[in-house]
């Protein structure tokens, strides 16, 4: 388990783990009234978190699946990342795709963060890359089946 400083400014609590096992933590609209996101519209909605990630971890903003199943409303840039130097507030880029408004109310879980750890890589240029069974089979290269 790693730790994570988080610097609340807002009105709703600090985001937590719902089950023992859960891999994201929901994180809620920090917003003094409702708001109607239309169709096809996006926002960035606040949530009065700050974190200090220690290096080499990223946190990831993820849709809710109930959001996304129920509403059509997403997280546009999935998944945002939010640097380990980053101190900044969190936001939410929401998107309703669907063909109905949504409101968007104070409080409301709208998204979830999940930490990783990462790498940084060290690129190496080459003027040739060894030969694999795939190649350079792209999208749709494998079937249907």
């Amino acid at each position: 388990m790693v730790t994570i400083k988080i610097k609340n400014t807002g009105r709703q609590a600090l985001p937590a783990y719902a089950t023992s096992q859960s891999a994201g933590m929901d994180l809620r609209a920090d917003i003094s009234e409702p708001f109607v996101l239309r169709p096809l519209q996006r926002r960035l909605v606040p949530t009065g978190l700050h974190i200090a990630l220690p290096e080499g971890y990223e946190a990831q903003v993820r849709p809710r699946s109930g959001l996304a199943l129920k509403h059509g409303v997403t997280v546009l840039n999935t998944p945002g990342t939010i640097d380990a130097d980053y101190r900044g507030e969190i936001g939410v880029v929401l998107v309703n795709l669907s063909d109905t408004d949504f409101v968007v109310n104070p409080g409301e879980r709208i998204a979830q963060m999940v930490v990783a750890r990462y790498e940084q890589a060290e690129l190496l240029q080459v003027d040739k890359l060894d030969e694999t069974e795939r190649g350079e089979g792209g999208y749709g290269h494998t079937g249907v089946r």
